[in-house]
């Protein structure tokens, strides 16, 4: 998902709640911010829990990963780079950087799939629950597809995406929501009335959306640095920036490449790794890392190493999202595979297991 790049591990003074404080080296640094009105931070929306959450407590991410969908094709022959849940309307979204060789219309000439990267050209796929492709459309200049956050509306379902391309790297400086139409074009100049730029300077711009607990979770990278910020989703839509919590992003010490994320409750969730390669052998069963943070801390809770679907090939981690069964919320991931110019996907999934109320 993100290209290679050599980033620097925490090294900040860590911030409390509301003033600075000195605290042990284990934690990461962080900045939490109360709600208008409030004395605690982030009390909202009526939820209980001291950022507004559920009061459950996670015990983990477990099992092994159970197939949901298996070797399925998008629009493109590119990798999938992030997907999400409607299930309000059984539809199922995934997002990739276009093929290439493809001129769409009032494009002067087909693009190299490298161009269509520079540029931040997106294709956004909507499949139904078993993978059959149901249409696409085209998001140009906005992006690398590193997340996408669904937000169902009574009436339609509204997407959300990174916004407004760098030049020359590709990634999102803002995001943006907008409803998917089948066929359509979209260009970072059509979508500024939709677009929020909650960190202006920062560029990796992800977000993605828990609209069961009202919050929304953002990823940035400024000063080199990568951060996750927490917001609540009707002041954000406000446009009111002032985030609940932020920390900074774990594990960058690994120089994994970033691959998912997404927030369910109190737990934001991320996924590092590569594909399978010469530093990263098959026989290995390869470096897929999965993370659970505490969003109310900023604190690693979990951090293992996944062995789901060790077989795939050449098993590229790419996305996180959560679906809510009968069963519970589950944590799914998404894996690339097949050959290159015919990719393929699978996404599997895991309980994540709740303490009772």
């Amino acid at each position: 998902m993100e290209r290679s790049e050599p980033e620097r591990p925490n090294r900040r003074a860590a911030l409390g709640f509301g003033a600075a404080v000195a605290l042990t080296a284990a934690l990461p640094a962080r900045k939490a911010f109360a709600a208008p009105g409030t004395d605690a931070p982030g009390t909202h929306g009526g939820h209980s829990g001291a950022l507004g959450f559920s009061g459950k407590e996670v015990l983990g991410v477990t099992g092994p990963g159970r197939a949901l969908l298996s070797n399925r094709r998008l629009y493109h022959s590119t990798v999938m780079q992030s997907f999400g849940f409607d299930e309000r309307r059984g539809h199922l979204y995934a997002l990739q950087v276009m093929q290439g060789g493809v001129r769409l219309r009032g494009e002067p000439r087909a693009y190299s799939h490298s161009e269509r990267e520079d540029r931040g050209d997106l294709c956004l796929n909507r499949l139904d629950m078993k993978g059959r492709r149901l249409g696409h459309m085209f998001l140009k200049g906005v992006g690398h597809g590193g997340a996408l956050g669904i937000e169902p509306l009574k009436d339609r379902t509204v997407l959300w995406t990174e916004w407004d391309a760098a030049p020359r790297s590709g990634y999102g400086r803002g995001v943006c929501r907008f409803s998917f139409a089948n066929g359509k074009v979209l260009t970072s100049q059509s979508l500024r009335d939709s677009s929020y730029r909650p960190k202006p300077g920062s560029t990796n711009n992800y977000v993605t959306l828990d609209v069961a607990h009202g919050r929304v979770l953002l990823h940035y990278r400024r000063d080199d640095e990568p951060w996750f910020a927490v917001y609540a989703l009707d002041r954000f839509l406000a446009r009111d920036f002032r985030p609940l919590i932020e920390f900074q992003r774990p594990a960058t010490d690994l120089r994994l490449p970033f691959q998912g994320m997404t927030l369910y409750d109190s737990s934001a969730y991320q996924m590092l790794g590569s594909a399978y390669g010469p530093k990263n052998p098959r026989s290995s069963g390869g470096n897929t890392r999965l993370f659970r943070i505490d969003v109310r801390s900023g604190v690693t809770l979990e951090n293992t190493l996944d062995r789901t679907a060790p077989g795939l090939n050449p098993r590229e981690p790419e996305g996180l999202a959560v679906l809510n069964t009968k069963k519970g919320p589950q944590l799914c991931m998404g894996f690339a595979h097949g050959k290159a110019r015919a990719r393929r996907f699978s996404v599997f999934m895991k309980d994540i297991g709740w303490s009772a109320l």
